[in-house]
């Protein structure tokens, strides 16, 4: 009797140890199917989109048959000096339209400036085709615009609907570069604690942060209009050796005219309808359901919200309390706000002005 009592307690943990290691081995299957599916999608993705030799063809194809032509074309098809490295994007169709500019006349004679490549006095045919191409993409149109501008990478050619900027030395704002499969597994919380301990010295971070604010300047009612910027996002910044910032991704600072246009008379539930990019809300009007045309946060507020942890992380204790307080008072700012305009230039310069005071006589700035 004991003996059959004893196999049966036997068998009966057998079969749970069975059934435990079933289920622990199902799971693991299951994690290794979804990772590796999922692996699978962004590699395809990327393979599908990022073709730089297929782009080459196409481009030098046309430039040779006299389709197209630019400054840059007999480094890229001719020479070969001129080369495709890292893709840097996997989005599709970044493009937008000119839309209606302040000053057209002097944007028009700007354009052909620049399209004129061999600076001949005379814009080929070929030219006009590469240029018109080029006006259909945002980054290019702010390039042509702000070429004079310390923080927009400078324009070195361009070839068909492929243009060439100024090589950034640093290409984000702030954290480390890591291979994409190992991206798709780190939370986006811990990702972003992570790439604040990757940071230059705080008077260089606040060199940085002022070449921003003066970025957001150069763009605010400019002679052209006033830009948006739609994504301001860390990995859209970079910077220089000297610790500049230079812009890295432009193609969703958009003409506020063209994003106007755009996004009115959207049709919404709520205001999570209303939004292009990942930054430029408006609100959505729930008498008619459509989304109104006014974008509800202007680019400084924008800025100073990504500026916020990167300047306070670090921050010379003297300043912390002001700048703190500053940076919050920056983040509140509306477009719909009385005397907003005012309200933007001096909560600008005081921002400004309180880093340049702090970091004027450092070696790091």
């Amino acid at each position: 009797k004991s003996l059959s009592k004893g196999l049966g307690l036997w068998l009966r943990g057998r079969a749970r140890f069975s059934y435990v290691r079933m289920k622990y081995l199902f799971f693991s299957w299951l994690v290794v199917f979804v990772g590796s599916w999922i692996i699978y999608v962004q590699y395809s993705t990327y393979t599908e989109l990022c073709r730089g030799k297929d782009c080459k063809k196409i481009i030098c194809d046309k430039y040779k048959t006299g389709v197209i032509d630019g400054p840059a074309c007999n480094s890229l098809c001719v020479t070969e000096t001129l080369y495709f490295g890292k893709c840097l994007s996997t989005k599709p169709n970044n493009q937008a339209k000119l839309g209606d500019q302040g000053n057209l006349s002097e944007l028009v004679n700007l354009i052909l400036t620049v399209a004129d490549g061999d600076k001949d006095g005379q814009v080929s045919l070929g030219e006009a085709k590469s240029a018109w191409a080029l006006l259909q993409l945002n980054e290019f149109l702010l390039m042509v615009i702000l070429q004079d501008k310390e923080h927009t990478p400078k324009l070195m050619g361009f070839c068909g609907d492929l243009y060439v900027m100024e090589s950034v030395e640093y290409t984000s704002l702030y954290g480390v570069s890591l291979p994409w499969v190992i991206e798709l597994f780190i939370p986006s919380g811990f990702r972003r604690s992570m790439d604040q301990l990757f940071t230059p010295s705080w008077p260089r971070k606040a060199k940085i942060a002022i070449g921003l604010l003066e970025f957001v300047e150069d763009v605010f009612h400019g002679p052209y209009g006033n830009f948006l910027m739609c994504d301001t996002s860390a990995k859209n910044l970079g910077y220089n050796e000297k610790y500049d910032l230079k812009m890295v991704d432009m193609r969703k600072i958009v003409p506020e005219t063209n994003l106007k246009e755009l996004i009115k008379d959207r049709h919404c539930e709520s205001d999570l309808d209303c939004v292009y990019g990942t930054d430029c809300r408006t609100s959505c009007d729930q008498n008619t359901m459509k989304c109104t045309s006014e974008v509800i946060q202007p680019n400084l507020a924008k800025a100073c919200q990504l500026l916020k942890d990167y300047l306070l992380r670090g921050a010379p204790s003297e300043i912390r309390e002001e700048l703190e307080k500053q940076l919050y008072s920056c983040i509140a700012l509306k477009v719909t706000a009385n005397q907003m305009e005012m309200e933007h230039s001096l909560i600008l310069n005081n921002l400004k002005t309180l880093l340049w005071k702090k970091i004027s006589y450092t070696n790091d700035s």
